[in-house]
C-alpha cells in the first residue's frame, strides 16, 4: 500500500538521513527531509497527493493521502514554534484537520527563549489546543528501523506545501483548472530556481514584497467582508465597507497577476521587473579636479610612452592631467567622480564584483576590444549597472559567467557603447524605463534570453552592430499599459543573425482583434508571425525627431534598393507603428470615458518614433519578427 517511492516498509532500515537539532537541550535526532530534490517533491504532489484536484479539494486530497501513509500513533516528534521547542509523542491523527493528537514525552524536554514554559505551562497550552497540533509544526524523531520513513516524508510534504506553495486566497480561485498545473508546478519551479540562484536577487525581493503585500491586503479584505456579512442593516457604514472591499479586491487581483507573471518561468524573464537602483552619484570632487585613471596589470616603459603620446599628452588635452594608476578596473571605476576617465590597457582582467557607474564617466580601452578583456567570475546578479547622466564605454570586451542578470543594465541617464564586444550569459543589454542607450559598431552574442531588452519609455539607438547567437535578438516589452510611455527606437544597418527565435520580438497583451483573427488552437502566450501582423503604418513616424547622429545614414539607406532584408525592416516598423496606433486609440477612449473630448497635442500624440532601415536579418530560427501575445 505504498504511495511513494521514498523508502519502503518491505526494506529493513531507513532510507533517510538524520539531523542533530541545534540548541542546548539534548533532543533526539530528527529525520533530515528538507533537502528533497525538485523532481521528488514534484512527483509526490502530482502522483500521490494532489493529482488533478481543484483548489477547493486540496485539503480533502491531502487528508486521503495522509490516511494511506501516516502512522496513526507510536511516533515522537519535536514540536517547533517561534518561541519554543518541545518533545511530544503522537497518540492519534485527525486526518481531515491535518493535525496530530499529542502528549508531552517523558521525560519532559523543552527549550524556549525564556523560562516561563514549564511542564505545567505546556500541559495547560496543550489543553487549550485540545492536544491537537498542526502537522507542519512537527519534526519526526529519527528511527533507524525505516518504519517511520513514510510518516516523516508525509509530514515534510504537508509542511513544505503550506509554507511554500499554498496561498490563503487559493481556495477562492475558480475551480475550472487543475490546481497542480496552474499553481503548484510554477511555484515549485520558482522555489527551486531561487534556491539554485537562477533568479535575480532583485526579482526575488520583488516577489517576496508582492507576496507580503497581497497577504496583508487579503487579511484586510476578509475582515471587511466578514463585517458586511455579519451586518443585516443597509446602513451608510455598510455601503462604505462594500466600496472599501471592492477597492481591496481590485488591488489584490492586480498583485496576484504580478505574482503569477513571476511564477511563470517564461514570463518572469519576458516582463522582467523594475529593479530599484540605489546607486548614488558622487558628483564632482570637492577640489573640482578631474582625474584620468590608468589600468594595467603591469606597466612597461614602452606602454607608458605610448599612453603619454596618445592619451596623456598635455598638448592634446589642453590642460595638465592628474593621473592615478590601478591594476584592477573595478577599483578604478569605484574611485571615479563626475567627469573622470578610465583608460584600460591591454590585458585579461578578472573581476568578482559589480561595475556600478552612477556618475558621468568614460571607460575607454587602449587598443582593440579583443585585447582588453574584462571577465566576470563568481555568481552574481549584475555585471555593469549604469545610472549616470552621460556614460561612455568603448573598445572593451566584457565576458560574463554564472550570471542571473544581463551583462549591462541602463537604469537611468544615457549610456553610449561603442566598438565593444559583449559575450553574454543570460540576457544581454537592458534599457530600463526613461533610460537611453546608444550602441555603435559593437558585437553582442551568447545571451540565453534577448540580446537587447527595450523597456517602455526608453530610448534605444542601435547603429552598425552585430547581435547573434542569442535566444532572441531584440525584445521590445509591452508598452500598451496606460502607465507606460512609448519607447523611441532607432535601428540602422545592424546585422541580426543566427538567433534561436526571432530577430525582433514585440511583447504585448492580446487585443480583441487578435482574438477575433486567431485560430481556435491558439492559447495565451503565442507568437504571431510577420504575415499575421497588420501593415497599417508607415515605416517612419515623427521623423523630425530623428537624432542628428543618424540623419546622414538614414538618407543613404532610404535611397538604397529594397531587398529582402528591407522587407524585414518594413514588417517590424509596420507592427510597431500599428501597436503604437492602438495605444493612441486606447488613450483617446479613456479620455472620452472621462468626458475629455479635447486634449493637449503632446498628450494625444504618444506615437512611437520608429526608424528601422538597412538592417539585415539572416538565419534566425523563427524569422525576422514575431509578436508575443499574453
Amino acid at each position: 500500500d505504498s504511495c511513494s517511492d521514498y523508502g519502503s516498509r518491505d526494506k529493513p532500515g531507513t532510507a533517510l538521513g538524520r539531523t542533530v537539532p541545534d540548541g542546548n537541550v539534548l533532543f533526539p535526532d530528527i529525520f533530515h527531509t528538507d533537502h528533497l530534490l525538485f523532481y521528488e517533491r514534484f512527483k509526490a504532489y502530482q502522483d500521490y497527493i494532489l493529482a488533478d484536484c481543484k483548489a477547493s479539494e486540496v485539503k480533502e486530497f491531502t487528508a486521503e493521502y495522509l490516511e494511506k501513509v501516516l502512522e496513526p500513533s507510536g511516533w515522537q516528534a519535536v514540536w517547533r514554534t517561534n518561541v519554543f521547542e518541545v518533545l511530544v509523542e503522537v497518540v492519534d491523527v485527525e486526518y481531515a484537520a491535518l493535525k496530530a493528537v499529542v502528549q508531552l514525552s517523558d521525560p519532559f524536554l523543552c527549550e524556549s527563549r525564556d523560562s516561563t514554559f514549564t511542564l505545567e505551562c505546556m500541559q495547560e497550552l496543550l489543553e487549550l489546543k485540545e492536544r491537537q497540533i498542526p502537522l507542519q509544526e512537527l519534526w519526526v524523531v529519527y528511527d533507524e528501523s525505516g518504519e517511520f520513513d513514510q510518516t516523516a516524508l508525509a509530514v515534510e510534504h504537508v509542511r513544505f506545501f503550506y509554507q511554500c506553495i499554498w496561498r490563503t486566497w487559493d481556495e477562492e480561485e475558480e475551480d475550472e483548472f487543475d490546481y497542480f498545473v496552474r499553481c503548484v508546478e510554477p511555484r515549485l519551479r520558482l522555489h527551486y530556481d531561487i534556491l539554485e540562484h537562477r533568479v535575480p536577487s532583485g526579482l526575488v525581493a520583488d516577489y517576496q514584497n508582492l507576496l507580503s503585500q497581497c497577504e496583508e491586503l487579503y487579511r484586510k479584505f476578509l475582515n471587511v467582508r466578514n463585517s458586511i456579512s455579519s451586518s443585516d442593516s443597509d446602513s451608510e457604514v455598510e455601503n462604505v465597507s462594500m466600496v472599501e472591499g471592492l477597492k481591496l479586491y481590485e488591488k489584490i487581483e492586480h498583485l496576484k497577476q504580478k505574482l503569477k507573471l513571476i511564477e511563470n518561468p517564461l514570463l518572469r524573464y519576458v516582463f522582467g521587473y523594475q529593479k530599484y537602483s540605489g546607486l548614488q552619484a558622487k558628483g564632482l570632487r570637492p577640489t573640482g579636479t578631474k582625474i584620468t585613471h590608468v589600468v594595467s596589470s603591469t606597466m612597461m616603459a614602452s606602454l607608458l610612452q605610448s599612453l603619454i603620446r596618445d592619451k596623456l599628452c598635455p598638448e592634446s588635452c589642453g590642460e595638465e592631467l592628474e593621473i592615478q594608476f590601478h591594476s584592477d578596473p573595478l577599483a578604478a571605476v569605484n574611485a571615479c567622480y563626475e567627469g573622470d576617465t578610465v583608460i584600460i590597457c591591454p590585458g585579461h582582467y578578472v573581476v568578482d564584483g559589480v561595475f556600478c557607474i552612477a556618475d558621468s564617466v568614460e571607460l575607454e580601452g587602449y587598443g582593440l576590444p579583443d585585447d582588453i578583456v574584462i571577465e566576470k567570475r563568481g555568481k552574481g546578479d549584475n555585471f555593469v549597472d549604469c545610472t549616470g547622466a552621460n556614460i561612455r564605454i568603448s573598445s572593451l570586451k566584457l565576458v560574463q559567467h554564472d550570471a542571473v542578470e544581463g551583462i549591462l543594465n541602463v537604469h537611468h541617464g544615457k549610456t553610449t557603447l561603442e566598438n565593444c564586444v559583449l559575450q553574454c550569459e543570460t540576457t544581454g543589454i537592458t534599457i530600463r524605463t526613461s533610460a537611453e542607450l546608444l550602441m555603435k559598431n559593437s558585437d553582442l552574442y551568447g545571451a540565453k534570453g534577448a540580446g537587447v531588452e527595450i523597456y517602455p519609455g526608453s530610448t534605444c539607438t542601435l547603429l552598425d552592430n552585430g547581435i547573434h547567437h542569442c535566444k532572441e535578438g531584440i525584445l521590445i516589452k509591452n508598452f500598451l499599459d496606460e502607465h507606460y510611455d512609448i519607447p523611441k527606437i532607432t535601428m540602422v544597418n545592424n546585422m541580426i543573425h543566427n538567433n534561436e527565435g526571432y530577430g525582433v520580438v514585440l511583447v504585448r497583451p492580446t487585443m480583441p482583434s487578435d482574438v477575433k483573427d486567431a485560430s481556435a488552437e491558439r492559447t495565451k502566450g503565442i507568437f504571431l508571425f510577420p504575415e499575421e501582423t497588420p501593415k497599417t503604418c508607415c515605416k517612419e513616424i515623427l521623423q523630425e525627431e530623428l537624432p542628428e547622429c543618424v540623419t546622414d545614414e538614414l538618407e543613404l539607406y532610404e535611397r538604397a534598393e529594397i531587398s529582402e532584408q528591407t522587407e524585414g525592416n518594413d514588417e517590424i516598423a509596420n507592427e510597431l507603428g500599428a501597436t503604437s496606433a492602438k495605444k493612441s486609440q486606447m488613450h483617446k477612449k479613456r479620455l472620452s470615458e472621462l468626458g475629455i473630448t479635447e486634449a493637449d497635442d503632446n498628450l494625444m500624440s504618444q506615437e512611437m518614433f520608429v526608424s528601422i532601415v538597412g538592417n539585415q536579418f539572416k538565419w534566425n530560427g523563427k524569422g525576422s519578427f514575431g509578436t508575443f501575445l499574453f
